[in-house]
This record gives structure tokens, C-alpha cells and sequence, in this order.
């Protein structure tokens, strides 16, 4: 990483912490990350495992498959203990996700049989990597990282397949002033060319489709807490049916917000007081 770029990092992370996250400068190694997620399972779940039930919680959890991972994510599961009994869990608070903790960590470092690759910035909620942030120095296009990134998912025997990496939801590459992110999905659906047929690529906007490039202007809107752990399990969609993950785009995320508010302030079907501009904009949400 060259100084620029780590000035960019370490401006990155002073915003986060900013916005409340915790930054654990403890956290840089495989063994370090999942530490830290026995801790906060634990503490979510009340209870303690033994070192045995743990490793086998690890062994379970962990997938190759993107989509598997994102349902798990989402989903309450069940773990049988040592001594027979079921333990009903989560991963993280699906009934609050602004209840989880928030926590941001960088250059890790994760290890496998084939890889050594090491990571600029991801976010951790209930210690679980669900963003990974890659930055480039001003003056290299953003579209460097996101090659990196799919370099990485393809090197046999990477994190994104070995370790928690794989609940990693979404991917934010930036160079400070154009800030770009998109899904994380099966090898099927994650690659892209000059066209970006196959990978959707996502530049966030405003309520009035105003562009947000600059990266901090992106993480006051995107990555705080609360519209994070929103974005991730109320504008984040699984297809089943092609196993694939879709973020919705900016102005459907407004739409549905749009929506949901009117059928909470008004008891009704959401559209009677909704902007013309919401229900036309809602309409295409699946298009």
C-alpha cells in the first residue's frame, strides 16, 4: 500500500469512527477475527461454548457458497452442543440490526492454504465481515480495486471461501472523490467487462438522485450504523431462484422507504399518501 493510499485509509477510518464505530487495531489476522466472533455470538446467543463446539460452529457456518451465507446471515439456525441439546442462534440481531456492534477494522491479513491476501478496510457487525472497503490512490480509477477484488475471489483457496469473509455482503471501492460498491455473489455472477454486464455497479445518490461520490460523504450516508444494518437486511435482495444477491438501486430504496413510512404513519396501503415520484419509482423496483 503506498502512503497515499494509506492516508486515504486512515482518513476513512477516523470518519467511521466518527460515526461510532469501534476500531479494533487488535484485529489483523484470521485467528484475531474469529476470536472477536466467538465473543460477540456468545454474548448474543448467552452462552458459552466449549473450544470443541466452536470449531464445529465454524466448520458449519462457514461456506463457499455466497448466497448459502447471505441466507445465514438473515436466518435463525440451529447448533447441536456436545452434550446433545439444540442451541437455536443467530449471527447477528435480525430483530434490530442497530442493536448489533458496529466495528471497523483494517490490513487484515487472512491466510489460507493458497492465499496470503490482506484487505485495506472492513466493517464488522456482531464481528462478522459483512463490508470490505478497498481504496485506491486519488488519480487510479476505483475500477483497479474492483479487478483486485474479483482477483482475489477467483485465487484458489481464498478467505472469501476458507473463513468468515464468506458473509461478506458488499464491496465499496473508492479513490476519495469517486466512490463506487456493489454485491457480493457466486463466481457466476461476479465478474465484469467494459459493459458491466455481469457485475450491477452502484454509485449512490440522494433523495433527489444528486450523486454522492466523495468517500465521506458516502459513509455519512451509506455506512452509518443504522442505515448499514438497514441496507444490508431490508435493500439487499435474494433471488432464490438464481441463488443472487441484488442491492436495490438508489431510488428504490427510497421508494420502499417511502412506502414503509406512509403504512406506519397511516395505517394503509402506503400509497394513498405517497409523491407521485415514489409510487412511479417503486414500480420499476423489480424491472
Amino acid at each position: 500500500m503506498t502512503t497515499a493510499e494509506r492516508q486515504l485509509e486512515d482518513l476513512l477510518i477516523e470518519k467511521l469512527r466518527g460515526l461510532k464505530y469501534d476500531y479494533r487495531t487488535d484485529i489483523r489476522d484470521r485467528e484475531a477475527l474469529e476470536t472477536n466472533f466467538r465473543q460477540k455470538f456468545e454474548a448474543l446467543n448467552s452462552v458459552r461454548l466449549t473450544d470443541g463446539e466452536f470449531k464445529r460452529l465454524l466448520d458449519e457456518v462457514v461456506t463457499q457458497d455466497v448466497f448459502e451465507a447471505a441466507r445465514r446471515l438473515r436466518a435463525r439456525e440451529a447448533f447441536i452442543r456436545d452434550d446433545g441439546t439444540p442451541l437455536n442462534y443467530t449471527l447477528v440481531n435480525i430483530k434490530d440490526w442497530c442493536k448489533n456492534t458496529f466495528e471497523v477494522v483494517n490490513q487484515v491479513r487472512i491466510n489460507t492454504d493458497n492465499s496470503h491476501h490482506r484487505y485495506d478496510v472492513m466493517l464488522l457487525i456482531n464481528g462478522v465481515p459483512v463490508v470490505q472497503i478497498e481504496l485506491k490512490t486519488l488519480g487510479l480509477s476505483p475500477r483497479r480495486a474492483m479487478e483486485q477484488i474479483v482477483e482475489y475471489k477467483n485465487d484458489p483457496g481464498n478467505g472469501y471461501t476458507r473463513t468468515l469473509l464468506c458473509f461478506v455482503q458488499l464491496f465499496v471501492v473508492s479513490n476519495r472523490t469517486e466512490t463506487l460498491y456493489f454485491a457480493n455473489n457466486n463466481a457466476r455472477h461476479f465478474a465484469f467487462d467494459t459493459d458491466e454486464r455481469f457485475l450491477p455497479i452502484y454509485t449512490f445518490a440522494d433523495e433527489h438522485n444528486k450523486k454522492i461520490n466523495h468517500l465521506d460523504d458516502f459513509a455519512e450516508k451509506f455506512l452509518a450504523k443504522c442505515t448499514l444494518g438497514h441496507m444490508i437486511s431490508k435493500y439487499m435482495v435474494p433471488i432464490a431462484s438464481e441463488q443472487k444477491l441484488l442491492m436495490m438501486r438508489p431510488y428504490q430504496i427510497y421508494a420502499v422507504k417511502a412506502i414503509m413510512d406512509c403504512i406506519n404513519q397511516n395505517s394503509g396501503n402506503g400509497y394513498g399518501q405517497m409523491p407521485s415520484s415514489s409510487v412511479s419509482a417503486y414500480s420499476q423496483i423489480w424491472l
